[in-house]
């Protein structure tokens, strides 16, 4: 059976090393901070937070406390607020450890494209572009195929670029895959899904 959501949460709260400072992306990575033990990792908001905590019980948000995806959120103690310019530089500066990014294509070169689909409706870039290239090491959470079930993994990105060569690692509701240079590494598969299901899914070669 393929990964639910929180599993796939699960496994990438075990990205995340102790003590690190963590920027989670807008929608699934969002669902890694359910998986954190309390203390275990700062989570950081381009917007301007260190230290941010879980979602506000109903009746308790603080409209002025949100994170960059504007979710109410809540501040941990010793956490802090900044303006937007020090958070990009302390992303551009290296000093976030870890980014969970969504994406719509990975390549296994470590390719990224996740701001944009050609003649689609487009959002704005946001901080993903600084993210993906400032990070010290970036993870990206996916589900493997589109609605359609075309790849998302592929042999090169044919969406707009966000960053080249950033992406580590992959997981995806079939399986963890490492990005290798020439293929996709398989790391770990979901209970009761096959290596030939995968590769079937994928756009590019993959390694058992």
């Amino acid at each position: 059976m393929p990964w639910t959501k929180e599993q796939m949460a699960k496994r990438g709260a075990a990205e995340i090393p102790a003590g690190s400072i963590v920027n989670l992306g807008i929608g699934l990575p969002t669902l890694v901070a359910d998986w954190l033990p309390e203390g275990h990792a700062w989570l950081h908001s381009e917007n301007g937070i260190l230290g941010m905590g879980p979602f506000p019980y109903e009746g308790e948000e603080d409209p002025q406390v949100i994170n960059a995806g504007k979710q109410t959120v809540t501040i941990l103690p010793g956490g802090s607020v900044f303006d937007s310019a020090l958070s990009f530089a302390m992303i551009r500066g290296g000093h976030v450890d870890v980014a969970l990014l969504g994406a719509m294509q990975v390549s296994p070169s470590g390719d990224l494209a996740n701001w944009a689909v050609p003649g689609g409706k487009i959002m704005g870039i946001g901080g993903a572009m600084d993210l993906a290239s400032g990070c010290r090491r970036c993870v990206v959470m996916m589900n493997h195929a589109t609605k359609e079930g075309e790849p998302k993994l592929v042999a090169a990105c044919t969406y707009p670029l966000t960053a080249r060569g950033v992406v580590a690692r992959v997981i995806t509701e079939l399986a963890i895959l490492d990005c290798a240079g020439d293929a996709f590494t398989l790391v770990e598969l979901a209970d009761g899904v096959s290596l030939d299901e995968v590769r079937r899914l994928t756009g590019a070669p993959v390694r058992g």
